[in-house]
């Protein structure tokens, strides 16, 4: 009879801990809207525009310097005292950027591509329109990721109007491989490298200025990316003498895979956990969000099993920064409906989490793939990159210049669960943020790499804005 007495002591001490802790959070709102479309944001879009106007689709594994060469003479029209002005290296159609500084201690690398992915289907406008409709420039590219070329290209300008010298060395770096993670941002990091260069924060595209990042919670907030997952394409293969389809029989191909993916789904062998950029998101997001949100997020030290269960059948964006995914994306069996497969194939794509990493996650599959008698065959794979210090000076020098330049914009780590270019700057740089400083609304977010591609463009002065105080705060 004492135990369960203590027993429930200690359950009314949690839940008094657990209340007193929710409700001595202040309820804020994420108050942040940009300003109104003014003259400035809408000479912006014009630049923009015309940027997104030209096609510039990458290729996978082709050179396609000749392809980029007039993409950058429009470059050099629309931003002529950066060309005058700055050291420009181009490297098989990449673009790197050199404006010396009073000092070297501390480069600045800004970043982000100039190729774009295909556009396919009926879009309301053209795709290489470049159309400015409704508050909007429209097309692919506009938001991934034209809008921050053409951002941290005019803050430079406009900084180079006004005779302003940085303090610090600053780089413009700009792939033309990024979409299929071809080799041009290596190149180009290979290229700072030789020159000894070893930035101090290097600031690409990845995270933005995200409208209500998680369900329940509302608002604009600043989603800055601390790493990103790995990934990997699969292929799996289940084997036959095939035969006629009025006598099957038991364990044909389509009938293993299926079993196969059947497991995955059912029973998920992938473990779950919460990083600490990922409880550190959740933390700050806490004041945001609705009671029952704010008890479970305040509370984690308490919550961390019911969360590590709950958010992936909430939300697959938030449970995909707690673990390793894997996503079935292609199925091919026999050509006829009455013949079985000697070979039928499935094709998936892999993301890794740190935690597991991509050697740990790949025996996973593996093993179920041999249970089936399925062959596994590996592409394009790259484990999870390394995360920027949330507490380090490259991290808080981007939270500080994003308050300053957007006041009372919170201000998150974000696990990355697609690629960039920024990964590779990892291996000369120590702090490396993935933030462009745009507005992502549901509509952008929809678009980017789908339909009807576009950016609200009253963003875009607050994104100028934001590299030319990144610029001047890098002392």
């Amino acid at each position: 009879m004492i135990v369960l007495w203590i027993i429930l002591g200690v359950l009314v001490i949690l839940a008094a801990v657990v209340l007193i802790r929710t409700l001595l959070t202040p309820k804020k709102e994420a108050a942040y809207k940009a300003p109104a479309a003014d003259e400035r944001a809408e000479v912006y879009a014009k630049k923009l525009s015309r940027m997104v106007a030209f096609d510039t689709v990458s290729i996978p594994e082709t050179n396609q310097r000749e392809k980029f060469l007039p993409f950058h003479q429009l470059l050099e029209e629309l931003f002529p005292l950066v060309h005058a002005r700055l050291e420009k290296t181009e490297i098989d159609g990449n673009l790197l950027f050199f404006w010396k500084g009073k000092h070297s201690d501390r480069p600045l690398v800004l970043m982000s591509h100039q190729d774009v992915v295909p556009a396919e289907g009926e879009w309301l406008h053209a795709p290489f329109s470049g159309d400015i409709a409704d508050g909007k420039v429209w097309g692919r590219g506009a938001s991934d990721t034209k809008c921050s070329v053409m951002a941290f290209f005019q803050a430079v300008e406009e900084l180079l109007e006004q005779g302003y010298e940085p303090e610090q060395d600053v780089y413009l770096s700009s792939s033309c491989t990024e979409e299929w993670a071809g080799d041009g941002c290596p190149k180009l990091v290979d290229e700072l490298a030789r020159r000894g260069v070893h930035p101090f924060l290097v600031c690409d595209e990845g995270g933005g200025i995200i409208t209500d990042p998680v369900g329940g919670i509302k608002g604009n907030f600043a989603m800055a990316g601390v790493f990103e997952k790995g990934k990997a394409d699969i292929r799996l293969t289940a084997a036959s003498s095939g035969g006629h389809a009025s006598t099957p029989g038991k364990h044909t191909p389509v009938a293993r895979l299926a079993d196969f993916v059947n497991e995955f789904e059912h029973h998920d062998p992938f473990r779950k956990k919460m990083s600490p950029e990922v409880q550190s998101m959740f933390e700050q997001l806490a004041p945001y969000a609705p009671f029952y949100m704010k008890l479970l997020f305040r509370n984690i030290w308490l919550f961390r099993p019911l969360l590590l269960k709950a958010l992936p059948m909430i939300s697959p964006a938030a449970g995909a920064m707690l673990k390793t995914t894997i996503a079935f994306t292609m199925l091919k069996g026999s050509d006829a409906y009455n013949v079985l497969p000697q070979e039928a194939v499935l094709g998936a794509n892999m993301r890794f989490i740190p935690h597991e990493g991509m050697a740990s996650s790949l025996a996973k599959v593996r093993k179920l793939a041999e249970k089936h008698d399925i062959k596994l065959e590996v592409f394009h794979a790259v484990d999870a990159s390394r995360s920027v210090d949330i507490h380090g000076p490259g991290f808080s020098l981007v939270s500080e210049v994003i308050q300053e330049t957007f006041p009372g914009l919170e201000t998150c780590p974000y696990v990355m669960t697609g690629a960039t270019d920024a990964r590779n700057d990892e291996r000369i740089a120590e702090h490396v943020v993935r933030f462009a400083p745009v507005i992502y609304g549901p509509e952008q977010m929809k678009g980017m790499h789908g339909l009807n591609e576009n950016i609200e463009y009253n963003c875009l002065p607050g994104a100028v804005d934001f590299y030319k105080n990144l610029i001047g705060s890098n002392r």
